[in-house]
C-alpha cells in the first residue's frame, strides 16, 4: 500500500520514515513539508544513502494520486484542513496532532475553533488497547498524546476501584523532543542540562484529553491533576500517577487482565524505566499498592509508542494488517 507523510520535517515525520522504509506492506511514496524544494535525505542528513525522495511542498490533491493512507506530523489547525481536503478525496488519514482527539467544546476551550465539525465525530481514537475494534473500519485515526498514552494504559484498569472523592495526581516526566524542533529558551541546550522542571501545571491541554478518554471509556468522572516535566534526556516518558482505592484489590492480577491481549504492553514487577522502552512500541507498566494508596508507574518513548510507532500500528490495523507489523520492539539499551 503506497503511503504518504505530510509534516517530514519534525521528530515524529523522521521517526515515521525511519519505521517506514522497513515496513513489509507500505510504500513512501510521497512526503511533503510547507516548503518542498529539497530531497528527503538533504532534510534528514542521517538518511543519506538510505532514502532518496523529493519533498514535495503538501498538496492533498497530489496525496490522492499518489498514496491510499496518509500520515499527518502537522500542528493543530493546520492538520484539521488538511485532513478534510484528503478524507473527501478518499484518502485514509492517522492524524498525529490534536485536531481530532477531543469532543468538540472540549478542543475548542482549549486550542481553537474547529474547522471540520463534519469529520470530528467519526475520528477514532488511536489507542488500540481499547479501540482496535473501531480502528479497523474508520477512515480517520486521531492519534493520541503521548502523555494521555502513558497516562491512560496505566490508569483505565483502576477506574472502577478509585475512590472518585479523592483527586487523581499525575506526575509525568517528558523529554526534551516532545517540545518539537523549534527554538525555545525553556529547551536550550544551557536551559536543560542537568536540569528538571515543570511546566503548565494543571493547565497543560493534555490533561483534558485524560479526562475526557476516562469519563467515554469507563463513564467515571474523576478529578485529574496532571503536571508535565521536561527532564534531561532527549526521549523517554516516565508517568507516576497516585491514585486512592475505595476496596482492597489484587493491582498485578487487574493489569494482567486489562491487558492480556495487548502485545505493546508489559507489566514489570519493579518500577519502570525510560530507557526500557526508547525506540520501541512498549508501555512498561508496574503497580504498587500500600492500603489503599495505589502507585502506576507507566513508561513509554515519547516519540514513538507516544507518537509514531502507535500512528503505523493503527495505520496497520485500519489497512486490515497485523498491529505489530513492521513496528520497532527492541529497546536502544544500553
Amino acid at each position: 500500500m503506497n503511503v504518504a507523510i505530510i509534516g517530514a520535517s519534525g521528530y515524529t515525520g523522521l521517526e515515521l520514515i525511519k519505521i517506514l522504509i522497513n515496513h513489509p506492506k507500505f510504500n513512501i511514496t510521497y512526503i511533503a513539508n510547507s516548503t518542498g524544494e529539497q530531497n528527503v535525505n538533504e532534510l534528514h542528513p542521517c538518511l543519506q544513502n538510505v532514502l532518496s525522495l523529493p519533498v514535495s511542498k503538501a498538496s492533498a490533491v497530489e496525496v490522492a494520486v499518489n498514496a491510499q493512507l496518509a500520515f499527518l506530523a502537522l500542528p493543530h489547525q493546520t492538520s484539521m484542513s488538511f485532513a478534510k481536503e484528503l478524507l473527501t478525496l478518499g484518502v485514509k488519514v492517522v492524524d498525529l496532532s490534536a485536531d481530532y482527539r477531543l469532543e468538540l467544546e472540549t478542543y475548542e476551550k482549549n486550542y481553537c475553533p474547529h474547522e471540520d465539525k463534519e469529520n470530528l465525530p467519526h475520528a477514532v481514537y488511536g489507542l488500540p488497547e481499547y479501540y482496535k475494534e473501531q480502528i479497523k473500519t474508520t477512515k480517520l485515526v486521531a492519534n493520541p498524546g503521548c502523555y494521555p498514552t502513558a497516562t491512560l494504559l496505566g490508569l483505565l484498569p483502576f477506574v472502577e476501584y478509585i475512590d472518585e472523592k479523592v483527586p487523581v495526581f499525575v506526575d509525568a516526566k517528558s523529554g526534551v523532543s516532545g517540545a518539537g524542533k523549534k527554538l525555545s529558551e525553556t529547551t536550550a541546550f544551557c536551559t536543560v542540562n542537568e536540569n528538571i522542571f515543570a511546566y503548565n501545571p494543571f493547565k497543560h491541554r493534555h490533561m483534558p484529553e485524560i479526562q475526557e478518554k476516562v469519563l467515554k471509556l469507563k463513564h467515571k468522572e474523576l478529578s485529574i491533576n496532571f503536571v508535565p516535566h521536561l527532564i534531561n534526556a532527549t526521549r523517554g516518558m516516565l508517568v507516576s500517577t497516585y491514585v486512592t482505592l475505595k476496596k482492597d484489590i489484587n493491582p498485578q492480577e487487574i493489569l494482567q487482565k486489562a491487558y492480556d491481549n495487548a502485545p505493546f504492553v508489559r507489566i514489570k514487577d519493579k518500577p519502570v524505566d525510560i530507557k526500557s522502552t526508547a525506540g520501541t512500541n512498549f508501555c512498561d507498566i508496574f503497580v504498587a499498592k500500600n492500603g489503599n494508596a495505589l502507585f502506576i508507574n507507566s513508561s513509554i518513548d515519547n516519540l514513538l509508542k507516544g507518537a509514531s510507532s502507535a500512528a503505523v500500528a493503527n495505520a496497520n490495523i485500519m489497512s486490515g494488517f497485523d498491529e505489530a507489523l513492521g513496528i520497532p520492539n527492541i529497546a536502544y539499551v544500553p
